[in-house]
């Protein structure tokens, strides 16, 4: 078996890093009331100072006290939230709940300076807010979402989207593209790419032998062959080529009943053929406790499982579950 790719080595005692996501948003909100509540591990924001002030307004967290840093330190737990800020051209009255290409800009910005600190060992883990696309792009970014742009920052080749919850870990194949794309998109080395990262992920959660269920693209998982050959020409070919190497992986599965057999507890992590069939069951056993992490980094990080809620944004009546879930477990994962 080849060798495994090293896990993280950054210091525990290195503060965990959020990054502010769009401004705009809820996740200003979401970070200012984790802070409030008091963190199990000291941590800095990688984002704009005044955001969050406006956040702590909105929700009636006087007390809480927002310092401008010039570099990450020691972190901070409660009481105080340390931000940094390399890129100071939010504007003061941004709107919230509204796409703006300046809270796009931002959100591009805060992450590349929170990977660049993270890859050079000063913040032990990425927890981010949500960004959004729209906005993203009205910004003159041009990537999908936060998974593309940690690769490209990194130079990170093999890397995959996880979402996780206590009942279920799925990690996709292809993340950002069409349906219609998804067939030509998948090749035996793509599928064994996903098992061994499934495996170094369920390895960081501290499964010692993990059992990986690969779900198949096709109704029936092809139905040999009747509705389709993809299982037959790129998944079994990989997992033929994972369990030579001393992997538990197995199928194609059908993708109608093999998350309910992890589930039940038959297997450790489902790879899934595309987004929707991954994310769909992770999402509807509920938004709350959801982590999205993105495996094979040379970092850990992991976010929320939802967007920006632009709807509710500024109200004050955001759920901070999933971020709390996150700051769980990119703590876990870094656990010496």
């Amino acid at each position: 078996m080849p060798s495994e790719p090293g896990f993280p080595t950054a210091p525990a005692d290195a503060p965990l890093a959020f990054t502010l996501g769009d401004a705009a948003g809820i996740g200003p909100e979401l970070i200012a009331r984790l802070f409030a509540e008091g963190l199990p591990h000291p941590a800095v924001v990688y984002g704009d100072a005044d955001a969050l002030r406006r956040a702590c307004a909105a929700l009636g967290l006087t007390d809480l006290q927002v310092q401008p840093l010039e570099a990450p330190g020691a972190g901070t737990v409660g009481g105080m939230i340390g931000v940094l800020n390399r890129w100071d051209a939010l504007p003061d009255d941004l709107p919230w709940g509204r796409e703006d290409p300046r809270a796009g800009r931002g959100a591009y910005e805060y992450l590349c300076h929170a990977i660049d600190d993270a890859q050079a060992g000063r913040v032990r883990a990425l927890v981010t807010a949500p960004l959004h696309k729209g906005a993203l792009h009205a910004g003159g970014v041009d990537f999908p979402g936060h998974t593309e742009i940690l690769a490209q920052r990194t130079g990170t080749a093999d890397y995959a989207m996880m979402l996780a919850n206590d009942e279920l870990r799925v990690l996709l194949v292809t993340i950002h593209i069409a349906l219609s794309q998804v067939p030509a998109a998948l090749s035996p080395a793509a599928e064994l790419r996903a098992i061994r990262l499934a495996q170094r992920a369920c390895r960081q959660a501290g499964i010692a032998r993990p059992r990986i269920a690969v779900a198949g693209l096709n109704p029936h998982a092809g139905e040999g062959g009747a509705f389709g050959d993809e299982e037959a020409r790129h998944i079994a070919p990989a997992i033929a080529q994972a369990r030579a190497e001393g992997l538990d992986a197995s199928g194609p599965w059908p993708g109608d009943t093999v998350f309910m057999r992890a589930r039940q507890g038959a297997f450790d992590i489902v790879v899934a053929q595309y987004h929707d069939q991954g994310l769909i069951p992770v999402k509807y056993l509920g938004l709350d406790e959801g982590v999205n992490v993105t495996v094979g980094l040379p970092f850990v990080r992991t976010s929320v499982d939802h967007g920006t809620a632009f709807d509710i944004a500024g109200r004050g009546i955001a759920d901070p579950a999933s971020l709390r879930a996150a700051v769980r477990m990119a703590l876990k994962m870094t656990a010496t």
